[in-house]
């Protein structure tokens, strides 16, 4: 089968993230940049249902010139192959845009079985994107899967609720995204690294896409951000020195705050 797997690079969250002063968006720039956490688990799903059933593994990013670095990462799990979508014109895009042009470059990919994502990004928190991916390609969607398994042309997955636990079925093609506990990634091997330096990855802009750069990047977006400012520094708690009465003090400042 032939599977495509977004993938995303995000500031790393041991980093110090901010926005920027121009237009509020995030500031890719001041902090390490990695393949999102729950992108590997993507794409190890993908390699997963590749070893059992054959095909081939198509990963497809959009992002920056850096980018490229979380590409290659994939590829060098094991992925086959790469779409890049890099354009300047996608600075700042919202969860339509980004949707719209993903669904544009999945379709590049012939013949496609599978598209995995993640559930959400680390840096956006939207959670939206494979869903509306869903709408714009047409096909039915899968989303929030603990465990995934293909029997012929049907795809079931397990979503865990706080309810209990929801079984899922669809018929291929479709789209379905991960969440952590889906699986533990692998870790690139020496001979997969050299590998991954060799295998394909295509370049494309918004006009390879056949896409309007107006209905893309901050013009194009549904909402804005137009004032931040950074949260204040955490100030020092109230100290308590017990000297025989700690409890009661502490039990007045808890009902104090409405917690008792």
């Amino acid at each position: 089968m032939n599977i495509v797997v977004l993938v995303k690079q995000v500031p790393d969250t041991w980093s110090e993230r901010k926005l920027t002063d121009a237009d509020h968006t995030l500031d890719r720039e001041s902090a390490d940049a990695v393949l999102d956490e729950i992108n590997e688990r993507a794409v190890e799903e993908a390699l997963l249902l590749k070893e059992a059933h054959g095909g081939e593994v198509t990963v497809i990013a959009m992002g920056p010139a850096r980018a490229t670095d979380a590409i290659r990462k994939a590829l060098s799990m094991g992925a086959d192959k790469a779409v890049h979508v890099s354009d300047d014109s996608l600075h700042g895009s919202d969860v339509f845009a980004t949707a719209k042009v993903l669904a544009k470059a999945i379709g590049t990919v012939e013949g496609f079985d599978l598209v995995i994502a993640g559930n959400e990004a680390t840096d956006g928190r939207m959670g939206a994107v494979p869903a509306i991916l869903a709408e714009y390609l047409g096909l039915p969607q899968v989303t929030q899967l603990r465990k995934l398994t293909v029997e012929g042309s049907t795809i079931k997955g397990e979503r865990e609720t706080e309810e209990g636990v929801a079984h899922l079925e669809a018929t291929l093609p479709a789209v379905v995204s991960v969440t952590e506990k889906i699986n533990e990634p692998r870790y690139p091997s020496f001979k997969g690294i050299m590998a991954a330096k060799k295998k394909p990855v295509s370049t494309l802009t918004v006009a390879d896409l056949g896409v309007d750069a107006g209905e893309v990047g901050l013009n194009g977006a549904w909402s804005g951000v137009l004032e931040a400012s950074p949260k204040p520094p955490r100030s020092s708690g109230q100290r308590i020195d017990d000297e025989g009465v700690g409890g009661s003090k502490i039990a007045e400042y808890l009902v104090g705050q409405k917690l008792i």
